[in-house]
């Protein structure tokens, strides 16, 4: 019964009529008690009549006054807030798919880790986001653009394949042409729905290797910064990872100073997972952070089931105590 605000206060005008209700229960107990010590043999009074019920008499009163009170709360609106799920809004879910996507310190693999979660994430996310998949490594690819139907972004998921080299700016900078063809067909007279993306990496950028190049990572989310959308980076993997290559292992140590600072450059937030577990737990968190939205609600229902199941006890203890209704 927690409360934000009320859309008619003006009910709460009733609460004089409620304290009237009260304040005449009170005068008509003090001019009955007169009237029976003026016209009454006192002790004659006091050998025939009942014994008095004190205090117990007034419960059934006090709860009527009490409904209404509750009452009146409940007609003036109150609301509190909920959290309800999202009708309008496009995600786009970067993955990175390079070749140290299949280091095994996250069992089985990087990359099936990711697969899991992500196909989770795609399941859970509300009806009313768009979603939409692109994969990177040395170049781009967008896989699925921005659509309700989870069944084609789950199927893409399932399918990723690895690649080389990690071009992480242009992994963003598809998302946003992405973003941006998908709100020029749906923006209304609200404009176009609000927009993030969720990118997933686990090592650092190769191509370019300068992050500031004008296609790379850090380029790109000031991009996204200047369009007004915000970059969820997810780090994903440990510090002992490694992959063979040729024959060789190659140490494939997870990057997460590049997608704090992405995040930071684009407005949005960074979260690390070093496993298959982590990464469930950041895209749930992420998936109802989205989905969903704290609102203003109508909270008057628990108002008026209290009011009215205390009015009915009321009524009941006035009935069991005084043969009569207040």
């Amino acid at each position: 019964m927690s409360l934000t605000g009320f859309t008619a206060p003006w009910w709460f005008l009733l609460l004089i009529a409620v304290a009237a209700v009260a304040v005449g229960y009170v005068l008509a107990q003090r001019a009955r008690r007169k009237r029976t010590l003026r016209f009454a043999n006192l002790d004659l009074l006091e050998k025939v009549a009942p014994k008095s019920q004190g205090w117990v008499r007034h419960v059934p009163a006090v709860l009527i006054v009490l409904s209404l009170l509750l009452l009146t709360v409940a007609l003036a609106g109150p609301t509190a807030e909920q959290k309800v799920p999202r009708n309008r809004a496009t995600v786009v879910l970067v993955i990175d798919v390079s070749l140290s996507m299949e280091a095994t310190d996250v069992l089985p693999t990087r990359l099936q880790a990711a697969q899991e979660a992500a196909t989770s994430f795609a399941r859970n996310m509300t009806p009313g986001i768009n979603l939409g998949l692109i994969s990177f490594a040395g170049t781009a690819t967008v896989l699925v653009n921005p659509t309700t139907d989870r069944n084609g972004v789950i199927k893409a998921i399932e399918n990723l394949k690895l690649a080389q080299s990690t071009a992480t700016g242009e992994g963003i900078f598809a998302a946003l042409q992405s973003i941006e063809s998908f709100s020029s067909v749906v923006g209304g007279a609200d404009g176009p729905p609000p927009a993030r993306i969720v990118l997933m990496s686990d090592g650092k950028q190769t191509v370019p290797e300068d992050l500031y190049a004008a296609r790379g990572g850090y380029t790109a989310a000031q991009a996204a910064k200047q369009a007004g959308v915000p970059i969820s980076s997810i780090s994903f993997g440990t510090t002992h990872g490694s992959v063979d290559i040729n024959g060789k292992p190659q140490p494939v140590s997870v990057d997460d100073e590049s997608l704090r600072e992405i995040a930071r450059l684009s407005g949005g937030d960074f979260y690390k997972a070093a496993s298959a577990e982590e990464l469930k737990k950041v895209y749930g968190d992420l998936g109802e952070q989205i989905g969903y939205e704290l609102k203003d609600a109508d909270a008057s229902k628990p108002w008026v089931v209290a009011g009215t199941l205390i009015l009915m006890i009321g009524a009941a203890a006035s009935l069991f105590y005084g043969q009569r209704l207040p």
